[in-house]
């Protein structure tokens, strides 16, 4: 910037030449000066406030309008952010065949408590310790006492106990949103459900897991976002499942049982109807798992898959099919039954005295060990073995629960000719009543590989061949016979063409040593109707004792053969069978000449 000067030369050159006063041309340029800095001083001010006044402007709208936006909004609580992955608490509906709800989502709340900020810990310690039963007001007061500045009191709330808490108005007592799982069925199909329980969890969500059952078995699939909450379709019926397990129930209590088990299975899809294992438990209050004592006496314990017992005389129909389909006999093949029958230091025998000799369809009939443990010498230890392996009564089931894959059956170390013989009979292996259904719908239902599966299927399985459709009609026929003049007489249900085999197996002791003589495991393993087949059921009663006459009666034919007729006769209308006349026998007439 170009500055004039105060004293001009030629100016104050001019000035003296004409008489003049020369510090007055320097007074008014020093006014000249200061007017120009006075001038610029002032539009500069003017801008800067103009630059404010529209900022202030700018900013008292943008406030103005957040504070219209607050005042038509719903008041909330403040909540903090906090880094990492967000908790993903939805979870897919579980369903019955038909749709109806098994599992599903409530939304509710859960209780945390901040003490530094509590007014009365002493009355907030003692309201809640009335509103939750569980909680002691003395703990309670000690950890509101203490250092601790976050607390859980309750992850679920109900709305009723929500109101309750809320009434003690006390600031220190805060809500946070969460789903929880909601079994609105209770007890029934819970072995099947399984559970769930949470996982990661925060003030405002939790996660939902599953820990056992189908739960757990499909939880990716369940807590998939993107299967946009398409629910997962089980196999089971929730109407016969309810028939089911109030007859089985009161079927277990009458037969003075500790335990009992029940599946029913599609013979041809595989899909598992019905499946019980009692005693049962809610899992909306899903018990702890027991630190002590016996597993298989837990209600979480599931009887129907992780049981292994040895399942007795149900296993007959297995080595008499084995020997039709080898064509080693014939139903009408007479088989030595004359008793005992000695391999070195044993001695098998049979329930009661058969006469010499049997037809291989009367061996079933009147379930001779003897017969059957013949018939197995037969067939022969690898054979046998092979056989068994083809029924799946070797392996874990693959049905989709967590907890089949650690139930595979045991099995001799050494698999002699004498354990070929005694597991001909049912005793020396032991399996699951599911691994039993599956083998008995595998050997009737025409003689194809079912594998069982608690999913909704839409078509026949299509599994291997392991005998010829004349020798599984051959199997049912015997199998029939034994309800309508053998040891199930009392399975028979009008209409539905009932057939079955009973078992009745000693406990083995807990400890080794042998086993016990006064408690067995009775199942009845039926198929019906036996000329068409639909479905397998298996019966199994834990220590059951059937004490209406002068000594209890604990075999299957009393105790477990009476609850599956019970059972056949309630669900077979329900899913969907109607009665029949059984068809006669076709009898031929010869006719002579005098």
């Amino acid at each position: 910037m170009i500055r004039t000067p105060l004293r001009p030369l030629a100016r104050i050159l001019a000035a003296r030449s004409k008489g003049e006063n020369p510090d007055a041309i320097e007074r008014e340029n020093i006014r000249l000066r200061h007017e120009d800095m006075r001038d610029r001083s002032r539009l500069r001010a003017e801008g800067r406030l103009l630059v404010l006044g529209v900022f202030f402007f700018c900013a008292f709208t943008v406030v103005g309008a957040r504070m219209s936006l607050l005042s038509a909004s719903e008041p909330e609580e403040p909540q903090a952010a906090a880094s990492g992955a967000a908790i993903l608490a939805q979870r897919s509906d579980i369903v019955d065949r038909n749709g109806r709800i098994l599992a599903t989502n409530l939304t509710t709340h859960s209780l945390y408590a901040q003490p530094p900020i509590m007014i009365d810990k002493a009355k907030v310690a003692r309201e809640l310790a009335l509103i939750f039963p569980d909680l002691k007001e003395e703990t309670l007061l000690k950890q509101f006492e203490s250092p601790r500045k976050f607390l859980w009191i309750k992850k679920k709330l109900s709305p009723e106990q929500k109101q309750l808490v809320h009434d003690i108005g006390d600031p220190g007592l805060m809500f946070g949103p969460r789903e929880m799982r909601l079994y609105p069925n209770g007890k029934l199909a819970a072995h099947i459900l399984g559970g769930a329980s949470f996982g990661r969890e925060g003030v405002h969500s939790a996660e939902v897991i599953g820990t056992a059952g189908v739960e757990k078995a499909f939880d990716g699939f369940l807590r998939d976002p993107a299967e946009e909450g398409r629910p997962l379709q089980l196999s089971i019926d929730l109407t016969v499942q309810s028939a089911a397990r109030s007859v089985l129930y009161s079927g277990m209590k009458l037969m003075n049982a500790k335990g009992a088990a029940a599946v029913l299975m599609d013979v041809h899809t595989g899909e598992i109807v019905t499946m019980i294992s009692l005693p049962d438990f809610d899992p909306n209050t899903r018990p702890p798992i027991a630190t002590k004592g016996d597993a298989s006496d837990s209600p979480l314990f599931n009887r129907a898959v992780q049981g292994l017992y040895e399942l007795g005389s149900t296993f007959k129909i297995f080595a008499v099919s084995q020997a039709l389909e080898e064509k080693l006999v014939s139903p009408t093949t007479m088989i030595n039954t004359k008793g005992p029958l000695t391999w070195g230091k044993f001695r098998i025998r049979d329930f009661h005295n058969y006469g010499p000799e049997l037809s291989v369809t009367d061996v079933i009939v009147e379930s001779s060990n003897i017969g059957t443990a013949r018939i197995a010498m037969q067939i022969g230890a690898e054979r046998q073995q092979q056989f068994l392996g083809k029924l799946g009564l070797l392996e874990p089931t693959q049905v989709e629960l967590v907890e089949a894959a650690g139930s595979k059956p045991l099995t001799p170390r050494q698999w002699s000719e004498l354990s070929t013989m005694t597991i001909s009979y049912g005793h020396g292996l032991s399996a699951s009543p599911l691994h039993l259904a599956s083998a008995y719908a595998t050997i009737l239902n025409g003689g194809t590989r079912i594998k069982p599966t608690l999913l909704k299927q839409n078509a026949r399985q299509n599994g291997d061949r392991v005998v010829s459709e004349n020798t599984s009609a051959v199997a049912r026929d015997m199998l029939r016979a034994v309800v309508t003049r053998g040891t199930a007489s009392f399975g028979e249900v009008k209409g539905y063409m009932v057939g079955g085999k009973t078992g009745t197996a000693d406990k083995p002791k807990e400890n080794g040593g042998g086993y016990y003589k006064d408690k067995v495991i009775a199942t009845f393993a039926s198929v019906f109707p036996a000329n068409d087949p639909k479905y397998v059921l298996i019966v199994t009663l834990d220590e059951p004792s059937e004490n209406s006459g002068k000594e209890p009666r604990r075999t299957a034919g009393w105790t477990a053969v009476p609850v599956a007729a019970e059972m056949i006769r309630r669900m077979a209308p329900l899913l969907g069978l109607r009665p029949q006349i059984e068809p006669l026998v076709p009898v031929e007439v010869t006719l002579t000449s005098n």
